[in-house]
C-alpha cells in the first residue's frame, strides 16, 4: 500500500523570537490547508536541574533558564521562597523588588517592539527579509531615534545594575526581601533616567500612533478576522482589578468580558493544567474547569489589558481607554494588538519606575525579614514581560528542592500560538509556493505574543522523546519510528 503523498510549506526557523520555532503547514493533494504544527524543537531541563539542590539557591539558578526574562525568574522564585519559609518581606522590600522589577518591563518592552515587532510595520510586512530587523527601523525612522532606542534600554539595563548587581542575571532578592538597600545617591542618580524613560514611552506611543494607527492598511490588518482569537484571558491584577506586575491575585476574564475566575498563587494546580503535545517540546496548557477543547486563554500584555480594569498611572491610563476605544471595545482580540498593548505597559513600566523612585521610604534600610523556619513548600507568581509566570517548589526536611514545576509565559501561550498561526496561515496562504511576505504574514501571529522558548522548553521526562519520518526520493512517508 503507497503511503498518502505529504505536501508541506515549512517556515524555519521562525524568526525574531527568543529560541527555536519552525511552522510546519501540511496541504492536501489539492494544494489546501489540512494541519498547521507549532515546532518547537529545542529542549532544556530546568525543572530536573532544581531538584536536589537547596532551595535558597534556585533564585540564583532559575534566572539561567533566559537571558532575556532573568528577573521575572529570579523573582517568581523568590516569592515561592518566601511562602516555603513562612516570611512575609517588609513594606521596603516589596516597593524594591517592585521598583526593580518595573525596570526590567522597561527595558524588555523596549527590546521586543523595536527590536522585534517594529520592523513588520515600520519597514513593511513584505519587505525583503534582510530589511525587516532594527537596522531597517533605524534606516526608516533615523539614527537619531535609534540612539535613543540604545540609550534607554541602557538606562533600564543601569538601573538593574544598581537595584540587583547585573544588568542581566539578579542575585538579590531572598527569602523575605532583598539583600541590598537603596542609597539616596543612587536613587537621586536614578530619577533622571526615569523621568526620560518616561519622555521615550510617550514618544514610542506617539510613533505607534503615526506609523501604524494613521495607516489604513495596517489597521485593516490588525482588525481582520485573520488575526482575530476568542479566548478567556489571564492576568495578575491588584485589589481594584488594576494590572500589577510584580504581585496581586491572578484573574481570568471570559471573552465577553465576564470575570471568570480569581484565585491566590498558590490555588494555580486547581485551575490550570498542562498536558504533552507529540509534536513539541512545549506543553499545552488549558483552563481545567473547561477542559481541553474549551479552556483556551491568552496571557501576555494583551491578555493583561483585557484581564484588568485599568492601569495605576496616568498616562498609561488615557493610552488603555484609547485603545479600547480604537478596537472596538473590551475585550479586544485582535491578535496584533498586542505590539500596541506592550508599548502600553511600556509607559506604565517607566511610570511606575519613577513613582517607586519618588517614595519616601524607598531609601530605608528596612528591606529585609529574616527566614527562620525550615523551607516546605511554596508558589511564586509573577506578570513576565510575556504573560503570567509560576514558580512552585517543593521541599524536603533537609530543605533540598525535591519538586519544582514551572509553568511560564510561553507555555501559558501555546495553545493559543498554536491556534493564531494556524489561523493566519488559513486566511493568508492561497498557494503551495507564498511568496516570503505571505509566509512573513503567518509568522507575525506568531512573533505577537513575543515567544521565548528558551523558557517555555523545560520538562525533562526521564528520556528524550524522539519521532523519525523516513521518506523517499518523492516525499512519499515510509517509515515513522517513535521514542516514546
Amino acid at each position: 500500500m503507497t503511503e498518502k503523498t505529504v505536501k508541506h510549506i515549512v517556515i524555519d526557523p521562525v524568526t525574531r523570537l527568543e529560541g527555536h520555532a519552525k511552522i510546519d503547514i501540511i496541504l492536501d493533494d489539492k494544494g489546501k490547508i489540512e494541519d498547521v504544527y507549532l515546532q518547537v524543537p529545542e529542549f532544556r531541563g530546568f525543572e530536573k536541574f532544581c531538584e536536589g539542590r537547596r532551595v535558597e539557591e534556585l533564585p540564583r539558578i532559575t534566572p539561567k533558564i533566559c537571558g532575556v526574562c532573568p528577573m521575572a525568574h529570579h523573582m517568581a522564585s523568590a516569592k515561592a521562597l518566601d511562602m516555603a519559609f513562612g516570611v512575609e518581606p517588609t513594606s521596603v522590600a516589596h516597593k524594591l523588588r517592585e521598583l526593580m522589577y518595573n525596570a526590567y518591563v522597561f527595558e524588555d518592552h523596549t527590546l521586543a517592539f523595536y527590536f522585534l515587532q517594529a520592523p513588520d510595520f515600520v519597514v513593511g510586512p513584505s519587505a525583503p527579509p534582510a530589511e525587516r530587523n532594527i537596522l531597517g527601523v533605524i534606516a526608516k525612522v533615523g539614527v537619531d531615534i535609534g540612539k535613543e532606542v540604545i540609550k534607554h534600554r541602557a538606562y533600564g539595563q543601569q538601573m538593574l545594575q544598581i537595584l540587583t548587581g547585573s544588568k542581566i542575571f539578579p542575585a538579590v532578592a531572598i527569602p523575605g526581601g532583598v539583600s541590598k538597600g537603596l542609597s539616596e545617591e543612587d536613587r537621586d542618580k536614578m530619577i533622571p533616567w526615569a523621568e526620560s524613560c518616561v519622555e521615550f514611552s510617550k514618544f514610542t506611543q506617539q510613533l505607534l500612533h503615526d506609523v501604524v494607527l494613521e495607516n489604513k492598511d495596517y489597521v485593516d490588518l490588525i482588525l481582520s478576522d485573520t488575526y482575530n482569537l476568542k479566548a478567556y484571558n489571564m492576568g495578575l491584577v491588584d485589589e481594584n482589578n488594576k494590572i500589577n506586575f510584580y504581585d496581586g491575585q491572578i484573574r481570568v476574564t471570559s471573552p465577553e468580558d465576564k470575570e471568570f475566575v480569581k484565585f491566590e498563587s498558590k490555588d494555580y494546580l486547581e485551575h490550570v493544567a498542562e498536558v504533552p503535545i507529540p509534536h513539541s517540546y512545549v506543553k499545552r496548557t488549558y483552563l481545567k474547569k473547561l477542559g481541553l477543547e474549551n479552556g483556551l486563554y491568552r496571557a501576555g500584555p494583551l491578555a493583561r489589558l483585557n484581564a484588568s480594569e485599568g492601569m495605576t498611572t496616568p498616562l498609561a491610563q488615557k493610552e488603555y481607554e484609547k485603545f479600547y476605544s480604537v478596537l472596538g471595545g473590551k475585550p479586544a482580540n485582535q491578535t496584533l494588538a498586542y505590539n500596541w498593548a506592550r508599548v502600553i505597559e511600556q509607559l506604565y513600566a517607566a511610570e511606575r519606575v519613577l513613582e517607586l523612585l519618588n517614595d519616601p521610604e524607598i531609601t530605608s534600610d528596612d528591606f529585609r525579614t529574616l527566614a527562620t523556619e525550615v523551607p516546605t513548600e511554596g508558589v511564586g507568581v509573577v506578570e513576565a514581560c510575556r504573560g503570567t509566570l509560576y514558580h512552585h517548589y517543593k521541599c524536603d526536611e533537609k530543605g533540598l528542592a525535591k519538586e519544582v514545576n514551572l509553568i511560564v509565559a510561553t507555555t501559558n501561550n501555546k495553545f493559543a500560538l498554536e491556534k493564531s498561526v494556524e489561523k493566519a496561515a488559513r486566511g493568508l496562504i492561497e498557494s503551495e509556493q507564498p511568496d516570503q511576505g505571505i509566509l512573513n504574514m503567518v509568522e507575525m501571529s506568531f512573533r505577537a505574543y513575543d515567544p521565548c522558548m528558551a523558557c517555555a522548553t523545560h520538562s525533562l521526562p526521564g528520556k528524550m522523546p524522539l519521532t523519525i519520518n523516513l521518506y523517499d526520493k518523492n516525499k512519499n512517508l515510509l517509515r515513522k519510528i517513535q521514542r516514546k
